[in-house]
């Protein structure tokens, strides 16, 4: 532990003692030390929260959440808190174990960007434990109810509000929808906004898949072959499967069928064609979600209600006229 911070052995032993004679600076270098070498803190200096913050995803080949990373973790910096991030992989470590890594860390909160409280299906204790003591926590984009925290999210009626409504500008009427698992509260409530605007949504007309690009490559088929022209998805993985179906039953993308995405995530402008998605405002909800959990480790009660950010379709070249025969 000395060397690691660079000081002296006895220095580490009077912070762990809660010795004085140490300055304030070298005093917080240890602890900080303390907590990212994984050693637990002594009985009498866990009252004081490492200026640890949690940042938890649920994967990194999605490019969104890289970015929320990206911008979550600039944020934290600049109010001098250090962002751990904890993503989870398939077969490895658990969102539950992370959340206990992280309270064994003593960390002053966790921001969630992504993860099983989008999913009404999914155990849910691991934020039921962090509730109960009393760590600050956000959450961004569409948690289920009754979990009691603060949260951001883009607004997803508007974003199939505006999706739905190009594509139908542009002459379709047989638009189908490909959404994430049936327990997925975004899911549920961009089908309900697109119910909303289309009036009449045959069932057949909307899919399930999980958020990747085979999923999406599965689900699309299944609605071009029950005759949709046009395609709102509920990721641009989705919507990258979308296009690649279409292309695989040899219909072009847009001139037999038309793909919008959601996110707007890295590289969409660069695909072929470039992707019409609905753009999130990552740098606004991540700025909002650290203004939300720093206002909480200072001691600001911050009510457990969710703001909604206003999403922005970006036209490119997935989207065109509906096919005439």
């Amino acid at each position: 532990m000395a060397k690691k911070v660079g000081v002296s052995e006895a220095t580490v032993s009077r912070v762990l003692n809660g010795k004085p004679g140490v300055s304030d600076t070298t005093r917080q270098a240890v602890l900080t030390a303390l907590d990212v070498l994984g050693y637990e803190r002594p009985t009498q200096l866990r009252g004081e929260r490492a200026r640890l913050v949690g940042l938890v995803l649920p994967e990194l080949q999605n490019p969104i959440f890289p970015a929320f990373a990206e911008v979550i973790g600039g944020a934290l910096a600049q109010l001098g808190l250090t962002p751990v991030l904890c993503t989870q992989t398939k077969g490895g470590v658990s969102e539950a174990d992370y959340v206990e890594l992280l309270l064994q860390q003593q960390v002053s909160g966790v921001v969630f960007a992504g993860g099983l409280y989008a999913q009404a299906d999914a155990p849910h204790d691991h934020y039921r434990l962090l509730a109960a003591r009393n760590i600050p926590v956000v959450l961004v984009n569409a948690a289920i109810e009754h979990l009691g925290f603060p949260g951001v999210s883009c607004d997803d009626a508007v974003a199939v509000e505006q999706a739905w409504r190009h594509l139908a500008s542009l002459g379709h009427e047989r638009i189908g929808l490909l959404l994430g698992p049936g327990d997925h509260v975004p899911s549920a409530r961009k089908l309900a906004a697109a119910r909303a605007v289309a009036g009449d949504l045959p069932e057949e007309f909307v899919a399930r898949a999980i958020f990747s690009i085979e999923g999406g490559h599965a689900a699309a088929s299944r609605l071009i072959d029950r005759g949709v022209t046009g395609i709102v998805c509920a990721s641009d993985p989705l919507a990258l499967g979308a296009v690649r179906a279409a292309r695989r039953k040899g219909y072009g993308v847009p001139g037999r069928i038309s793909v919008v995405g959601y996110d707007d995530s890295a590289f969409m402008n660069c695909t072929e064609p470039p992707l019409t998605t609905v753009r999130q405002p990552i740098e606004a909800m991540g700025r909002a979600a650290v203004e939300l959990l720093n206002a909480q480790i200072g001691g600001t009660a911050v009510p457990a209600e969710e703001l909604l950010f206003e999403p922005e379709l970006v036209v490119r070249g997935s989207t065109g006229q509906a096919p005439r025969d």
